[in-house]
């Protein structure tokens, strides 16, 4: 590989608060594949994305990387083909964020032609944004010879332990968004032997079974929940935390009130899920209790603390979820740790994703 011109796409979109990294997860993740590339002295563009509130620009994260590796950040394609020329065996250039281009995101075919001329092969080690249909991602794979990442290597293979685990199998599903989840409960209902749904998401639960939920977060979509409600696997919060009268109060599920909100799950709930981790093989948990951005952190941290003592295997992944474990120092607790959100739980429901499948030449 000495020489040649590697096209590395990644995922660089992480947090930034007062113009600073707040959480360097993917970059330590993405290490292993730039420590490579660099030994083999590859030439190499990194091309990726940010969505910040902050910017829309990737300077901030390149002066982050220039920190581990030899770096050079340019904001256009005529700058990219400038410098690559003149790049030494081993060292790296980042072009401007990917989605300021509008197609990018319409999986222009033009536009991933363009960026092929960059590399004489491509990488794909953005595992987390390979449910997307983009050009970074199913494009450029049809102009340049492709591989997966080390990274991307290692959620497949870690992610792909989920279809055959050890059991009991315990799956700890919360958050919001029950439009995407949905598909993970209809599958797993019938793969794991208990399901704990948690969050935002057990308040449609609850409204379906006709409980009153007041203010609580919840979706307006019928999904036909009958089967999963009379389902023996399925576990729901026993208590939640609520916001009542602007106080923080513990009810019990059947005792929310029209003007109550719920933002976490209560102490029952908590001892209720350790004692289900205390007999099982494997877990694999996605979502926060509780609305961990607005303070409602207390039941997502008990559990996090109970799984990593608990010894058993666990696979976790989802942004907030990480965040959490990330901030009690708790990462290499667990045996499998996902960079993806929505790809994570794409790749649980289909087994595959766009990317892999742009990676096999299968992609339409």
């Amino acid at each position: 590989m000495k020489g040649k011109r590697v096209l590395l796409r990644i995922d660089l979109n992480l947090p930034i608060v007062g113009g600073e990294v707040r959480d360097d997860f993917r970059i330590k993740r993405i290490l292993p594949t730039l420590e490579f590339l660099k030994s083999k002295g590859a030439v190499t563009t990194i091309i990726s994305h940010i969505e910040s509130e902050e910017t829309k620009s990737l300077e901030i994260v390149a002066e982050y990387l220039k920190k581990i590796i030899k770096l050079e950040f340019v904001r256009t394609f005529d700058e990219a083909k400038l410098k690559i020329p003149n790049l030494k065996s081993g060292e790296f250039i980042l072009l401007e964020n990917l989605r300021l281009n509008p197609g990018e995101i319409a999986n222009d075919l033009d536009f991933a032609k363009k960026l092929a001329t960059l590399g004489d092969l491509f990488v794909n080690d953005a595992f987390s944004v390979s449910h997307r249909s983009h050009s970074s991602i199913v494009g450029i794979p049809k102009f340049l010879p492709s591989f997966a990442g080390l990274l991307f290597e290692d959620e497949v293979s870690g992610l792909s332990r989920v279809f055959n685990p050890p059991r009991p199998f315990l799956f700890i599903l919360a958050g919001a968004k029950f439009e995407t989840k949905f598909p993970l409960v209809k599958k797993f209902m019938k793969v794991a032997d208990t399901v704990f749904i948690g969050g935002a998401l057990s308040n449609d639960l609850f409204k379906a079974k006709g409980y009153e939920i007041g203010l609580s977060k919840h979706s307006d979509a019928n999904f036909g929940f009958k089967g999963i409600l009379g389902s023996s696997k399925l576990v729901l919060p026993v208590d939640v935390e609520v916001e009542s009268g602007g106080k923080r109060i513990v009810k019990g599920v059947s005792e929310i009130l029209p003007k109550d909100a719920s933002f976490d799950s209560g102490p029952v709930t908590i001892e209720t899920l350790r004692e289900k981790i205390s007999t099982a093989k494997f877990v694999l948990w996605n979502g926060t209790l509780g609305r961990y951005e607005s303070g409602y952190e207390k039941g997502t941290e008990n559990l996090t603390k109970i799984l990593a003592s608990s010894g058993v295997e666990t696979v976790v992944g989802g942004g907030d979820t990480i965040a959490v474990i990330s901030s009690l120092g708790l990462l290499d607790k667990f045996s499998f740790v996902s960079t993806g959100g929505g790809a994570m739980l794409d790749f649980l429901a289909d087994e595959t994703l766009p990317g892999i499948e742009a990676l096999r030449g299968d992609y339409k």
